[in-house]
């Protein structure tokens, strides 16, 4: 099956579990023969491109000068002075991508939450890939700019007609103009797939929504958009009304939705006005064989209980606060650590001084690729108190790396895990029980630590792909029935 993957987030550039899981979803439908194109909002960033190298077809540059072609030959109106090297091979950690491709395109904004890695600058009006080659003979590719003069008017029509709202901003907790990026975006994408040959567009979250819309529309292939979060999630019920709008006409546009989970297929259904037999329900894995950094324990006496998410609304952070106040109480030798970052960290700091416990919790900001892993080996257990979360990666993270964890009963992932402590977020009296629990009883750590190590190897990415398969092929004969009505 050929496959157009839309998403904002791929490792090396992730702000939080979608990256991880567009990763694992991508690698598991290419293992298993499929075409996948994966398009990113973003050029490829050479400063922090140690995670991703693209490679030309067989190493060998191209000229800058030659015209932009789709891979069936077919050329895109982009330019002729512009291009884009569509790769044959993407290789990513340890992992060798088979016949998936890798597409950065140009974008102003990082991550809907600010990670601190963003690309900046202005659009100047042409659109080029630069090249570097590294010593090994690696190509390292980035898009960087486009002339939207040259892009097809029906393209830019049917991209623009997906944003009826109009205007531009997004809400306080995001970053950046995203409405704005997002049509760009849609622009983009139109341009240089709607000559591609393929099956099936899947948009991941409310930022390519309107781009699966406007490629579905031209190329008449059916959308899938799949939804890992929602902004009643993102917000409560404080929605920013035009991204709940993109949201919903996404979700009405596509001929399947893919759900993370039965709290978020509800959501759907409830907030949104979706049928439910339209809502698949495919659970994110764990790569459980994936090897953690050696050597990252730490000699001390303390009892490191461990947040790690962005510290926002969503995510419940002052929650965790309430209950490290009570857990001092009991065990004084414990330490917090809160890893993220996010509109909320400054207020955090903030409670942990006026509790009096600042010297107890530790604030490192965000974290990335090894880090992440040595901060979970570091832990004595994992605390994710969450206010409404889709699904929930960092526990299963936390599982492989043999960490004890409690979980917010309003997330998705409490759905399928039964060796983990499960509390609801606003109870920190009964948080703090637990965490002093798994603190003081070794043998209450170990049988979390051994069953739920058991327990991540049957939630495999490659359990998910089968399921998105499923979806493809209900998908595409919806499609065809509506042809032919």
């Amino acid at each position: 099956m050929r496959i157009v993957m839309l998403g904002w987030e791929f490792p090396p550039f992730i702000s939080g579990g979608l990256g991880t899981a567009c990763y694992g979803l991508t690698k598991a439908l290419d293992q298993r023969g499929h075409q996948v194109m994966f398009v990113l909002p973003r050029p490829v960033d050479r400063s922090k491109a140690s995670h991703i190298r693209l490679l030309s077809p067989d190493g060998i540059p191209v000229s800058s000068r030659q015209p932009v072609t789709s891979t069936n030959g077919s050329p895109v109106q982009v330019g002729t002075e512009d291009l884009v090297e569509h790769h044959t091979t993407l290789s990513t950690g340890t992992h060798q991508f088979r016949s998936a491709k890798f597409v950065g395109l140009p974008a102003h904004f990082s991550s809907p939450y600010g990670d601190g890695s963003g690309v900046g600058g202005r659009t100047t009006g042409k659109f080029r890939t630069v090249r570097t080659t590294q010593p090994d003979g690696t190509i390292i590719e980035t898009v960087e700019e486009i002339s939207w003069q040259e892009v097809h008017e029906e393209d830019v029509h049917h991209a623009k007609a997906i944003f009826a709202a109009g205007g531009s901003g997004a809400g306080a907790h995001y970053k950046g103009d995203l409405i704005a990026e997002s049509e760009r975006y849609a622009r983009l994408v139109v341009a240089l797939a709607r000559n591609e040959e393929f099956d099936v567009v899947h948009a991941h979250d409310w930022l390519t929504f309107p781009a699966g819309q406007a490629l579905s529309r031209v190329t008449g292939k059916p959308l899938v958009v799949h939804v890992h979060s929602t902004e009643f999630d993102r917000s409560g019920d404080n929605v920013n009304q035009r991204v709940y709008d993109i949201e919903r006409r996404g979700m009405m546009a596509a001929m399947r939705i893919i759900a993370v989970s039965e709290l978020t297929k509800s959501i759907c259904t409830r907030r949104y006005g979706i049928d439910a037999e339209r809502v698949d329900v495919v659970y994110n894995g764990i790569d459980a064989d994936h090897q953690a950094p050696s050597g990252a324990s730490i000699q001390s006496k303390d009892k490191i209980v461990l947040f790690l998410g962005r510290i926002t609304m969503q995510k419940g952070p002052e929650y965790f606060i309430g209950a490290a106040r009570r857990v001092l109480e009991k065990v004084p030798n414990a330490k917090f650590i809160m890893a993220g970052s996010g509109d909320m960290e400054l207020r955090m700091i903030e409670l942990a001084a006026h509790y009096g416990i600042g010297h107890r919790v530790l604030f490192t900001g965000f974290l990335r690729g090894g880090d992440v892993d040595r901060i979970y080996r570091m832990a004595d257990c994992y605390v994710m108190p969450s206010v409404s979360e889709p699904f929930g990666i960092a526990p299963l993270e936390a599982m492989r790396n043999d960490v004890p964890v409690i979980i917010s009963k309003q997330s998705g992932v409490s759905e399928v895990l039964t060796h983990a402590l499960k509390v609801d977020f606003w109870d920190i009296d009964e948080m703090a029980n637990k965490i002093v629990a798994v603190l003081r009883h070794p043998p209450l750590s170990q049988t979390l630590r051994e069953h739920g190590n058991l327990e991540i190897k049957k939630l495999t990415w490659e359990g998910a792909a089968k399921a998105c398969e499923s979806t493809y092929e209900l998908a595409m004969a919806g499609q065809a029935e509506l042809m032919i009505g």
